[in-house]
């Protein structure tokens, strides 16, 4: 369980690192938008600020709802398979019931 979970640490440190270090990203300025906004009043930076919220919250609620989903469902699929009587540990050691030796 500690393995796994310094894995999983590993991971996620890594995906954040790559984040952090990718020039392309901190490079994607629409020069457009930005002499637009500059120029704009305060009622068209309010509704660029509104226009930005309506466009991330849907994705945001969505990944959240389906992580929401997974992790439910992993915990069903767990208990499940505990009440079944099946066990990780049981299940990964040889059986010793078989009198032929592998090669």
């Amino acid at each position: 369980m500690k393995q796994q979970r310094q894995t999983c640490l590993a991971i996620a440190l890594l995906a954040a690192l790559m984040l952090l270090f990718v020039p392309s990203a901190f490079s994607q300025n629409c020069a457009l938008c930005y002499t637009q906004a500059a120029s704009a009043g305060a009622r068209m930076i309010q509704a660029l600020r509104s226009g930005i919220l309506i466009l991330v919250i849907p994705p945001t609620l969505g990944s959240i709802g389906m992580i929401f989903l997974v992790h439910h469902k992993r915990n069903q699929f767990r208990d499940s398979n505990s009440e079944a009587g099946f066990d990780r540990q049981e299940s990964e050691q040889p059986s010793s019931d078989s009198a032929e030796e592998p090669w």
